[in-house]
């Protein structure tokens, strides 16, 4: 069992806020949650933090299209995606944004110290530029025939029909995606930070438990070609923060961005005075820190971040868990095919605690893609969830409420039972712990399986029509319910609103994981309302025609 002593700070990677929030970002922010929820009810002191990332050249670009200030396009995306994030029951501390006056002075220390160190130096660079709008372009911003291939209209980094990696410079026949014109070089110059001044340091932590082993494999391959130094400044126009003692540069989004977690924290600590800053982020900080991000994001995480932090005087993490990506019925989400769904059509028409289960189902501690089936969804939602779980609590409340006036008995029928499904959840505990989410899930339900085979067993139903086995009715219904009991505490980091219901038809407190040590007994409880419906397809085909409207 853990520790209860465990100080926790988890974050999850910051969605940008030039959109809203899909079914994608809400897989990693719920797989967070729930980890973070299972710490909580262990007894950890856990502070889960995100926010939005507010700054680059594609923030800028659409405030420009929609005639607005980015700073207003960013608020509006990050008030859209806390109200999502609510939305599915992530229970965040704190949803800020990288434009914020935290994140502003944190990365201009950041940077200060780390100029002072001999860390980062000034280099002219050529870069494409657009002589129609009058900036240089991002690669992503020029477009062209692959130089290896020929395909056309391939990005300025690298193709994706041959999965060649290039300069823009390299493109054939490039174009700017901006005005159409063909870029120029340019000269201009630019901050990088020495990234190989830290190679020892990041081989090392790279190698010591803080990361799954697929990337620290991964990893191995950038530290044979060997660490590249990585430009920190964009030319103006950008929207993001100016450089000091600089006219026209400003720092790339990508070294404040990962900043926004410590400025999210700050931010928080600043109405909650007991989070000192020191305790979370000082070099030898005891707290835990743990980053949850997407597998496209691991270079920025794994490699410029605790080199960032480390030359900057700062505590490193304690791990990063990175995820794969999320498909929907075999395939990259598609607006044609009705499966590229917002968070706010999913709500619309879906209870949010459903999608948090087959997640559950499917979630490990691996670097795997996961594909939503919506057919295994609907199957899986309405076999486990109302026809396992849900059951067992509908076939043993009536009889207690209408036979023993809403109190359970003194004693249950097979103790021996109870014990074994507690003694379970320490192995279910240990799945939660490793994020093995798919082998806790089929654990409790094959719990769950053995409690309606005990009920089927019993036959409360016709034992209540004997006078002579009330006595024993009331106790195999009392087991029934403890039973429905400890599944639904297991379950709680996944349906935390039904686990808030079921709190309630039992009139306890909120179920701690150490409440599966000892049994309800001589308890009155409530009427048993339904907990889940059934999921009909007509719901799903609704959700993505509104999903192909969009």
């Amino acid at each position: 069992m853990l520790h209860k002593t465990r100080k926790m700070l988890v974050t999850y990677a910051l969605p940008y806020a030039n959109g809203s929030l899909h079914l994608g970002h809400l897989a990693g922010l719920i797989q967070t949650d729930i980890w973070v929820r299972f710490q909580k009810m262990q007894g950890a002191e856990c502070l889960f933090i995100c926010g939005c990332d507010g700054h680059g050249t594609p923030i800028m670009i659409q405030a420009e299209k929609l005639g607005v200030a980015p700073e207003k396009l960013v608020e509006q995306f990050r008030t859209e995606h806390a109200h999502d994030i609510q939305g599915f029951l992530v229970a965040l501390d704190n949803y800020h944004t990288t434009h914020s006056n935290e994140n502003k002075a944190l990365v201009t220390t950041i940077f200060q110290r780390h100029l002072e160190k001999g860390n980062i130096e000034k280099r002219v660079i050529k870069q494409a530029y657009d002589p129609d709008k009058k900036m240089f372009l991002p690669d992503r911003y020029v477009k062209g025939e692959c130089p290896r291939c020929g395909a056309k209209d391939q990005y300025g980094d690298s193709c994706e029909a041959c999965g060649a990696t290039y300069t823009p410079t390299e493109l054939k026949n490039p174009y700017s995606t901006l005005s159409g014109a063909k870029p120029v070089e340019k000269e201009s110059e630019h901050y990088f930070f020495k990234l190989k001044n830290y190679t020892t340091l990041l081989h090392e932590w790279t190698r010591n438990g803080h990361l799954q082993e697929q990337v620290a494999n991964k990893l191995d391959e950038w530290f044979k070609t060997g660490l590249q130094d990585w430009d920190i400044s964009r030319d103006a126009p950008y929207f993001g923060f100016k450089i000091p003692g600089e006219e026209d540069k400003y720092f790339y989004c990508w070294l404040d961005a990962p900043v926004g977690y410590i400025a999210s924290f700050q931010n928080y600590a600043s109405r909650h005075p007991t989070y000192h800053f020191d305790k979370y982020w000082e070099e030898n900080s005891k707290v835990e820190l743990y980053h949850f991000i997407g597998k496209d994001i691991i270079y920025f995480h794994t490699l410029f971040w605790p080199a960032v932090l480390s030359g900057a005087g700062l505590r490193t993490p304690t791990a990063i868990f990175c995820h794969g990506f999320l498909t929907i019925d075999g395939h990259k989400m598609s607006k044609s095919r009705g499966t590229f769904i917002n968070a706010h059509t999913y709500l619309a028409h879906l209870q949010p605690e459903y999608f948090r289960y087959y997640l559950a189902t499917k979630f490990n501690n691996q670097i795997e893609d996961l594909d939503i089936n919506f057919d295994d969804f609907t199957q899986r939602v309405n076999s486990d969830l109302v026809g396992k779980f849900v059951n067992i609590a509908s076939r043993c409340a009536s009889f207690i409420n209408k036979n023993f006036a809403g109190k359970l008995a003194k004693n249950m029928s097979k103790p021996e039972l109870y014990e074994t499904f507690a003694k379970e959840g320490d192995r279910i505990a240990d799945q939660y712990e490793k994020r093995d989410f798919n082998q806790a899930i089929r654990q409790i339900m094959a719990l769950a399986d053995r409690a309606n085979q005990y009920i089927d067993e019993r036959k409360p139903w016709a034992m209540i029509k004997d006078p002579e086995l009330q006595h024993e009715t009331h106790e195999v219904c009392t087991l029934g319910i403890n039973l429905f009991r400890l599944l639904a505490i297991y379950l709680k980091p996944v349906l935390p609103a039904i686990a808030l219901r079921v709190e309630a038809f039992l009139t306890v407190a909120p179920f701690k994981w150490e409440d599966k040590n000892k049994p309800l007994l001589n308890h009155t409880i409530q009427i048993f309302q339904p907990l889940a419906q059934r999921l009909e397809k007509t719901q799903i085909e609704a959700m993505k025609h509104a999903a192909q409207d969009k």
